[in-house]
């Protein structure tokens, strides 16, 4: 009797070290593969955003697969068309940035330091000495040399790309099967929900893009043009910068307005402070009159939501957790709407309640 308990025991303990042996190694292998996985993530969005002008396609009557490559044609030769146009010009600008750097730096610091004149002590921290400005930024070889060290993992890089366009391309092309494993991962009963989950996912993750990229199109051209008529260097890079700053929510606006702004300061005040004024009014317009008709309610998510999933994100894995913050909370949105807040009845009270809780200037009776 003994022997077969001291065996059961010995059986339960092997369990119990296999099970967290295989816990640990997945554990391991999910942390060594992140970026993988944010990689098909990200795939996953943009295959749901290239999604809608393929299905308008397919009802012309043209087949999914012709469509795929009608909709990949056009983009590729998007791409195309901007690093052709655009390309020399930006890349020149960003070498004359690079090398004027030091010069803009000493000319904004003379700039803020003027304001301060009455402040001598603050004056002198603000002031940056031209003998001590090298100090401040990478030599033009340090940076090659810097840049050279990396030569080497290029073509991996490169291969990554491949693979990911590849992703997205049978992604979209044939997602039936991953249709259908994605339905697998659900109960029998809870397959309604996920599918609507999933499309609301996807109304919210086109939105989402076809805004950014209207939006963004309409940053970078106004951007560039009133830099450029202002004379501040890099109009193009900073055009661009606000094409891109627009895909990352709530912050993109300092991200595509305080490099210029400081570009400006190097200039003179007054120039400066032009370049805030139309940053200002460029976003508040964009914020509150075009963008809201552009998404036409497909996300309506609170800032504090985006936000906190940017912040958690981008602590997380860095820019391409930025990147895919807003497509992230649309997920976690979706799914909590489906499957937690559909089990509940609508509470009637529910405006009252809110009040109260901003106000407390109203008396609840307790209805339970």
């Amino acid at each position: 009797m003994r022997n077969l308990r001291s065996d059961n025991l010995y059986k339960q303990l092997a369990k119990a070290i296999f099970l967290a042996a295989t816990v640990v190694v997945l554990l391991w292998l999910c942390y060594k593969m992140v970026s993988v996985i944010l990689l098909l993530l990200f795939a996953i969005v943009l295959a749901l955003a290239i999604n809608d002008p393929i299905i308008r396609l397919e009802r012309r009557n043209i087949k999914r697969v012709w469509a795929s490559t009608i909709v990949f044609t056009c983009i590729l030769l998007s791409f195309a068309a901007i690093a052709f146009f655009a390309g020399p010009k930006i890349n020149d600008q960003i070498s004359l940035l690079i090398e004027n750097l030091p010069g803009y730096a000493i000319q904004a610091s003379d700039t803020v330091s003027s304001w301060f004149s009455k402040y001598p002590e603050i004056q002198k921290e603000i002031k940056i000495d031209s003998g001590n400005v090298g100090s401040l930024f990478p030599s033009m070889s340090n940076t090659l040399v810097q840049v050279g060290n990396f030569s080497l993992s290029i073509l991996a890089q490169v291969l990554v790309v491949i693979v990911f366009i590849s992703m997205v391309g049978y992604m979209v092309t044939n997602p039936r099967p991953l249709f259908e494993l994605y339905l697998l991962i659900f109960p029998p009963g809870q397959r309604d929900k996920a599918t609507i989950a999933f499309s609301r996912i996807s109304v919210m993750v086109r939105g989402w893009m076809r805004s950014n990229i209207i939006g963004g199109i309409m940053n970078a051209v106004l951007v560039t043009g009133f830099l450029t008529i202002m004379g501040i260097p890099g109009a193009f890079v900073w055009g661009a910068l606000a094409f891109f700053a627009e895909f990352i929510p709530r912050i993109g606006f300092f991200i595509k307005a305080i490099p210029p702004i400081l570009v400006a300061l190097s200039i003179s005040g007054y120039t400066a402070t032009w370049v805030v004024v139309f940053y200002l009014v460029v976003d508040e317009i964009m914020a509150d009159f075009i963008m809201p008709r552009i998404r036409s309610n497909t996300m309506k998510i609170h800032p504090v939501s985006i936000l906190f999933v940017v912040l958690a994100m981008g602590v997380a894995f860095g820019f391409i957790g930025i990147l895919l913050a807003t497509p992230l909370t649309a997920m976690i949105k979706a799914y909590f709407e489906v499957f937690y807040l559909n089990k509940f009845d609508d509470d009637k009270l529910m405006n009252k309640r809110i009040h109260h809780m901003m106000y407390q200037n109203e008396p609840m009776q307790n209805n339970g």
